[in-house]
Order: C-alpha cells, then structure tokens, then sequence
C-alpha cells in the first residue's frame, strides 16, 4: 500500500466492552499457576489482556488464525505479524466483577526497511475505562514482516540479576493462554504451522505472556511497588519447551529493568517505573 493509502488508517478508533467475570478470571489464574482474584480485588497487571477480544468466527480468520486484515486494523497480505512491544500507564486499578470497556484508536501507521526487509508499523492506543474513569493505557506496537527466517539467536546476555524467576513454557501453559486470550495466533500451538510456513523450530511463546510473567516477577519481588508505568520489547523469540528465567534489577529509586531471556540472550527487555 502507498504512504498515503496508509495513512488513512490512522485516527480510527473501535470501542470494545466486557465483563471482568470471575470464570475467566479462575481460568487466567490457573494458566498462570496463581490464585483467582475475587469480585471487588484489583485485576492483576497485565490480565487486561485476556478480555476485550473481538469473537470473530472461525470464517473471519486469516491463515496465520489471526483475524482478518483490513478491518479495524491495516491489510498487510502475505506478511508475517508479530506482537513487537508497547508502553503501559497505569493511573487506576480495574476492580474484578465489574463492566469496563476498551477504546482503541490507530496512532501510527509506518513502512520501514530492516534487515529482514520490509516491515509494517503500526502502534494502537488502548484506553481502559471503568466506571468512566481511565484506568489504564497503553500503546502497542503490532509489526507485519515479509516472510522470512526468524531471528532466533544474538540477544544480549542477561544482565545480573537482583530477582530471577525460572519458568518452563511447556506447549500445554501456550495452549491455555491462546484460549484465556482467544488468540488464534497459530504459531502458539500449531507445529507443523509454525515449522513449515514460518519456520520457527517449534511453538513461540507468546510476547504478551512474557511481558506478564516479567511483571509479575517484579511485583512478587517489590510487593510494596506501586506500578506507574511499565515498557517492554521484543528482542527475539523464545521457543517451548525450553526454560528461561525473568529477573530485574533496581537501577535507581523507583525504577528498574527487566528482561526474559536464557542462555542464548535477552529475549524481551522492559523497564518498570513506580512509587
């Protein structure tokens, strides 16, 4: 698509309502491995994510089991999409039971040249509201790649950590959190998918759940931490079943890094900001 044609995506925005309902909540918690929030008790971070999705029908989907392009977001055919990064300001907690709703709006919309070729940009706001006050936002950065071998290796190598959690992402914890997150993404679980047309050498971890699992590291080592913002990158991917570790480590008051990675490098890096 031309620069133009591109940009006409940007502005448009679709507004998504939900029910942080307790049966979902008890199956998150039991993908994760925690205890389920209870009605009134403050969403833990980043479980956002399982709800808001859109339902579409198994006819609305592409070939990668995403959604279809070209209807909220930009057509890329042919091109492989992945979940890059984003940034997350946290202003109110959501409250477990209640109704809520998501407004998203495109902000950018941007062709580049990498490495790889050619890649699409394209960052989201997401906006979440509860009781018509801003609880959370955030931008996601969502990048359309030509189809070409993945970067698996060169991360850089783990910092020293001041906390590290181990964690063994087996095909069963992908499959679970594709169904609390009704991702489709056929990369997550689907083997010969993943091996044959997108050449990774087996199931990717997803980088939502990384994100998750980093944060939550951080918070199980800071309980007193009061999260302010939180900003995370892909770096490279994680293949199951092997193990990596999330650590962090506090760089100055109020603010750490974090990264998941293994022996191979940093897979995601992030940084936390907080009171």
């Amino acid at each position: 698509m031309s620069d133009q044609a591109l940009s006409a995506w940007v502005g448009r925005t679709e507004e998504t309502h939900d029910h942080l309902s307790l049966n979902l909540l008890q199956r998150i918690a039991a993908t994760l491995g925690e205890p389920a929030p209870q009605a009134g008790e403050v969403l833990p971070p980043l479980w956002q994510w399982c709800f808001f999705q859109p339902a579409v029908a198994e006819t609305g989907l592409g070939a990668d089991g995403h959604p279809a392009r070209g209807g909220f977001l930009p057509p890329a055919d042919n091109r492989n999409r992945m979940w890059a990064g984003g940034r997350v300001e946290f202003h109110a907690p959501l409250k477990v039971g209640a109704e809520a709703s998501r407004v998203s709006t495109i902000l950018r919309v941007e062709e580049k040249v990498g490495r790889t070729g050619s890649l699409l940009f394209v960052t989201v706001q997401h906006d979440y509201l509860q009781g018509g006050q801003l609880a959370v936002r955030e931008e996601q950065d969502i990048v359309y790649r030509e189809p070409t071998p993945p970067k698996l290796a060169g991360g850089a190598a783990l910092p020293q950590a001041d906390w590290q959690e181990s964690i063994t992402p087996t095909p069963t914890l992908l499959f679970r959190y594709s169904a609390v997150t009704f991702n489709g993404h056929r990369i997550h679980y689907d083997w010969p998918y993943v091996t044959e047309t997108e050449g990774y050498p087996g199931l990717v971890v997803h980088g939502p759940l990384m994100a998750t699992l980093n944060l939550r590291a951080f918070c199980r080592a800071n309980p007193d931490a009061k999260l302010q913002r939180f900003a995370y990158r892909g770096m490279r991917p994680l293949i199951a079943p092997h193990p990596f570790v999330a650590g962090g480590r506090i760089v100055e008051p109020g603010k750490a890094e974090l990264w998941t990675g293994n022996d191979e490098g940093i897979a995601q890096q992030a940084e936390v900001e907080f009171n």
